[in-house]
């Protein structure tokens, strides 16, 4: 992997390194900036300009966020919208789905409930709609609301307010139960997995996941230890690990990548990405939930996430289905990196489908 930064508790999605206090871009507020927020604006076509005209079929101009996260970006994107434009958010987080969808409609003219109802009982400029999904069932999300994007973000990174919660069990940083479930009402936790997965499993998962070199050697350390008793925290299983793992060169702590390998087992991160970029590469077709010449964004934070979605994108250009959007992939700034050290390992991809 080829940032440390990229790994565990060091990414996030709204989240904020810096603590400044400063007026920021649209869509930003203290301690919560959406990463690579111009580079993003620009590949979906709006850039610092109100977008115009309409979406699909003379309709609605339809925004898709899959990963509204806190919506940092999604509230920029509203912002530039015309009016009679849709936003649809989805995250796996209840909680922040509800926050995000607030800030949206504030951010889009209106404060009120579903459908964009401002304080006033007015239509707001710009309806919002919030679904409670994986974001590898936008297909479904869209069908169900009987909608086509045109313009699709997926945010593959994860809020600050997950990060430094210690109840989520994220973060090796704090103590706190070793759960790591993204939507807590489903699916099993990190504690749970580690219980009943045999020693070649957890080595499987921390190899690829994390890309541990001593994957082995932990994997060994787990089933040791939980023979004693259950791991049940982060601070049981990071203290775990850096028993067995030297602390080398590389300044990041030797805890890391198995807590990024187990939180990606855990809600089976790279599955739902890779079925969502097949449902990219086959959106447009019958039954489509893209219009034609929508474009799609999406922001990786590491090479295990870059990798597909610079394979899939790539195919679809070849085969004429797609054209890339800008430079690929856009990074961030140097200063952005500079107020917000989470973005550094951030790239930027896009297409528009043509096919």
């Amino acid at each position: 992997m080829s940032d440390p930064a990229s790994r565990s508790d060091a990414r996030g999605r709204d989240g904020s390194g810096g603590g400044g206090g400063g007026v920021g871009p649209v869509g930003a507020s203290a301690g919560h900036a959406p990463v690579m927020l111009a580079e993003t604006l620009e590949a979906l076509g709006l850039g610092t300009r109100e977008a115009q005209g309409h979406g699909a079929h003379g309709g609605p101009l339809v925004y898709l966020d899959c990963t509204a996260g806190l919506g940092g970006h999604a509230s920029a994107v509203a912002a530039l919208l015309p009016a009679g434009s849709v936003v649809v958010l989805v995250d796996l987080d209840a909680g922040n789905l509800a926050r995000a969808a607030e800030r949206v409609r504030a951010a889009a003219g209106g404060v009120g409930g579903a459908g964009g109802q401002g304080s006033a009982g007015c239509e707001s400029p710009v309806s919002v709609r919030a679904v409670h999904a994986n974001f590898a069932e936008a297909p479904h999300v869209m069908a169900g609301l009987g909608l086509r994007a045109d313009l699709v973000l997926a945010d593959l990174g994860f809020a600050s307010t997950q990060v430094d919660d210690a109840g989520r069990g994220l973060s090796f940083r704090q103590d706190g139960p070793l759960d790591m479930r993204l939507d807590r009402s489903r699916g099993p936790t990190a504690a749970a997995l580690i219980a009943g997965a045999e020693a070649g499993e957890l080595e499987r998962w921390l190899r690829e996941y994390g890309e541990e070199r001593h994957a082995r050697r932990i994997a060994g350390a787990i089933v040791a230890a939980r023979a004693q008793g259950p791991i049940e925290t982060t601070g049981q299983l990071a203290g775990i690990v850096r028993g067995v793992v030297p602390r080398g060169a590389e300044p990041i702590d030797p805890a890391t990548r198995t807590f990024q390998a187990l939180r990606i087992a855990v809600n089976d991160e790279l599955g739902s990405l890779d079925v969502f970029l097949e449902a990219v590469s086959r959106g447009h077709a019958g039954g489509a939930w893209l219009a034609r010449g929508a474009r799609v964004a999406v922001v990786a934070f590491h090479s295990l996430e870059d990798r597909p979605v610079k394979r899939a994108f790539g195919g679809l250009v070849e085969r004429g289905l797609a054209e890339a959007v800008g430079g690929q992939p856009a990074r961030p700034s140097e200063g952005e990196v500079a107020g917000n050290p989470r973005a550094r390992s951030a790239k930027l991809r896009a297409v528009r489908v043509v096919g």
